[in-house]
């Protein structure tokens, strides 16, 4: 009997398959991925180019976020946390995206944030009031005026990671 696979599975099969393959193209590139917390707890054990997993941060509502990545190099001075989003079936991941945005500006203290976003169920007008918000650095304020957010799809965070990561 064939099993039945939920909207709930696909969405995190595909999200899942998002992270991995953004692991997977860091990994080429030289990173380390280590999680976050052993990471912390002895940082000088796993070297200088690294994609942290499951890192930290304080929301909006000064409440406990968390992202999926920090690539951290001292090899290209760099710092850039990424943060994927996929939507493959219809729902409210689109709403959040202005939380997301927002999260981005005011709770992720990197100066250098990638928003990797891809699947094909967004609400139409979601990608482009975001990818519109983030090259108009929309809602910032004098402290957080300098902060870069990129949004990318997959193709394209490939094709940028190709280009950083010589």
């Amino acid at each position: 009997m064939a099993q039945r696979i939920t909207k709930s599975k696909r969405t995190t099969s595909s999200g899942n398959l998002l992270e991995q393959t953004v692991k997977t193209v860091c990994k080429e590139k030289g990173f380390k991925i280590v999680k976050y917390l052993d990471w912390k707890k002895s940082p000088e054990r796993y070297g200088d180019e690294l994609l942290l997993t499951n890192v930290p941060y304080d929301t909006i509502y000064k409440h406990g976020g968390k992202t999926e990545f920090l690539l951290k190099s001292v090899l290209y001075t760099l710092e850039i946390r990424i943060e994927c989003k996929w939507q493959q079936v219809s729902g409210s991941a689109d709403e959040k995206l202005p939380y997301l945005y927002l999260n981005s500006i005011e709770g992720m203290p990197e100066k250098h944030i990638v928003i990797v976003i891809d699947g094909n169920r967004w609400k139409k007008g979601a990608i482009p009031w975001l990818k519109e918000v983030a090259a108009n650095r929309k809602y910032t304020t004098l402290l957080n005026k300098n902060k870069r957010i990129e949004i990318l799809s997959l193709i394209e965070f490939m094709s940028w990671a190709n280009n950083i990561f010589r």
